[in-house]
């Protein structure tokens, strides 16, 4: 089916009407069936596919997408925060090559996610393209625990990066004053919060100010991660470089457990902290330009480039690591043995100057992570999932914004930092949580699809990024789900031995706690408002957007 949008101007353009189903109270439904769309009538496909019509500008282009979809995953400062777990934990062997194992497994659930996004291209993410793919009777409870899920994981990314960003300031401090300032735990809570509140601040300008702002990020991300390489190589002499023998593989097992392979395996805290969030690019697809392309090239591109990157760069710091892994880790700035070693390469003039720039691209992480966070919430609010009359679904009609969402977030995400106050270890739980949550999120749509995709209530219809139906793609995704099912299970391990409750992993506690709570909350009262992902669109929404009924079908068939 052909649109009529190419020959008209954008003022006359009227795309063709296309079959849909599933009404809702108003009438309006929701098409999980073809699209016959051609890609850049956004809100036709958005109005086909999901029920919507968006109520933001599309100010996202491809390549503002791009850098978007690489800033939530922040490569070199997030790197920077998580690199002390295998670095400390495993050794060099586990530094390297947990990096470079968990990005390649992460590249078939990028992908999954992927075709996911280019066929539901809505604020919603997956959680919307969860309640899709099943069938009617299991859409409200499969789509509410996905949901919560996947936010929980989204505000513990936040709140992992913004601590980190936290601790990466105070070590540029510490370096400063030459070791004289060292931060309390108390001092790192508060910036923390400081930090939060300013980057709600920042996510309540207008699109189009946030679009290009995120333009940048890529550039930074890259830049600066380049620079370090090439500054630690020259900086240190060839015999002060480790061997390749220590680099690809030592083990040091310092977590207490007797096994070196589950030392080794913890390195996966690093690069699953990393490489997560992959939907982020789909919570802003309402305000990306030919979405159903451009979010899930963006996904793909920033998987590649992070994982690829981010292998040289975990190589290189551990080749000039020196003896730092013996050091006292209280010596280190900010305790970060990533700090350590560029300060011992770089010289503390290279170091103060390099720092901030790590520290801008944590900062750039957190905007985009908000920004994405606050379009799950509005998402969540717009199908009638919160007890608040839609008020978190309000978009500032100023600046085109979810204001109320915004804040929404910042909230659960102070109080989140407070764990801090227990010990390092438990920080260290918040970018477990992060994974865990987002990542188990993930599994529910992608087993979906392959179970229900015929189903009378789903019938499945892939957007122009697909994988396919034969065996590559079904090995694509069959790989994703055993690879987050394994991941998610080393995850939710204490990291260190005897287990305490200092060092306890109470990222599962509190998953587990979100699911019973979520559950709970279904059963005795949400179900009464919910229904699972619903259309929004009145009749004359559908008749302008060119979306029409099974009724009017079978009339225009006959």
């Amino acid at each position: 089916m052909q649109s009529s949008l190419s020959s008209k101007s954008s003022g006359e353009a009227k795309a063709e009407k296309v079959p849909v189903n599933d009404a809702n109270e108003n009438g309006a439904r929701v098409s999980h069936q073809p699209a016959e769309l051609i890609v850049d009538d956004d809100d036709a496909m958005l109005a086909a596919r999901v029920g919507h019509k968006s109520e933001f500008a599309r100010e996202f282009k491809s390549f503002s997408t791009i850098s978007y979809a690489f800033a939530i995953m922040g490569l070199v400062s997030s790197v920077a925060t998580t690199f002390n777990s295998p670095f400390t934990l495993g050794g060099p062997a586990a530094t390297v090559w947990t990096w470079f194992i968990g990005s390649c497994f992460n590249m078939t659930l990028g992908l999954s996610i992927a075709e996911l996004v280019s066929a539901y291209p809505s604020a919603g993410g997956l959680y919307s393209a969860s309640g899709l793919l099943v069938p009617r009777n299991q859409r409200a409870f499969v789509a509410w625990l996905t949901g919560w899920l996947n936010f929980t994981g989204q505000i513990a990314g936040i709140a992992g990066t913004e601590y980190g960003l936290s601790q990466m300031i105070f070590a540029w401090a510490y370096v400063i004053t030459n070791g004289r300032f060292v931060a309390t735990t108390g001092a790192t809570v508060g910036l923390y919060i400081g930090l939060l509140a300013l980057h709600g601040v920042i996510n309540c300008l207008g699109i189009k100010t946030l679009a290009r702002l995120t333009s940048s990020y890529v550039i930074v991300n890259l830049g600066i991660t380049f620079i370090i390489i090439i500054v630690v190589l020259a900086k240190t002499p060839l015999d002060q470089m480790h061997s390749a023998s220590y680099t690809f593989t030592e083990i040091n097992n310092a977590s207490g457990w007797s096994s070196n392979g589950l030392a080794f395996l913890f390195g996966l805290y690093c690069v699953q902290f990393v490489m997560t969030d992959y939907d982020a690019t789909a919570h802003i697809s309402e305000e990306v330009s030919r979405a159903a392309i451009a979010a899930p090239v963006a996904i793909v591109v920033a998987v590649v480039g992070t994982g690829a990157v981010g292998w040289v760069l975990n190589i290189v710091m551990v080749l000039v690591s020196g003896d730092v892994a013996e050091q006292d880790i209280s010596t280190w700035p900010g305790g970060l043995a990533f700090a350590q070693i560029l300060y011992s390469r770089a010289g503390k003039v290279g170091f103060l100057v390099i720092w901030p720039f790590v520290c801008s691209v944590a900062f750039f992480v957190v905007t985009t992570a908000l920004q994405a966070n606050a379009r799950s919430f509005y998402a969540f609010s717009r199908d009638n999932a919160l007890p608040d009359k839609g008020f978190f679904a309000r978009v500032n009609k100023r600046t085109g914004t979810t204001v109320n969402a915004v804040w929404l977030v910042v909230i659960p995400c102070m109080a989140l930092g407070c764990l801090a106050f227990a010990s390092y270890t438990a920080v260290t739980a918040i970018f477990a949580l992060a994974a865990l949550g987002m990542d188990s999120s993930y599994l529910v749509p992608i087993v979906a699809r392959w179970i229900y995709w015929n189903h009378p209530d789903v019938q499945f219809q892939p957007g122009p990024f697909f994988l396919g139906r034969g065996l590559l793609g079904k090995s694509i995704n069959l790989i994703a789900v055993c690879w987050t099912m394994f991941e998610c299970i080393i995850l939710a391990i204490p990291t260190v031995q005897p287990i305490t409750q200092f060092n306890f992993n109470y990222s599962w506690v509190i998953m587990a706690g979100v699911l019973v709570i979520a559950t709970v909350w279904f059963v005795a009262y949400a179900h009464r408002h919910y229904q699972g992902p619903r259309s929004t669109l009145s009749p004359e929404q559908q008749e302008k957007l060119g979306v029409i009924s099974r009724d009017e079908e079978a009339v225009h068939h006959h």
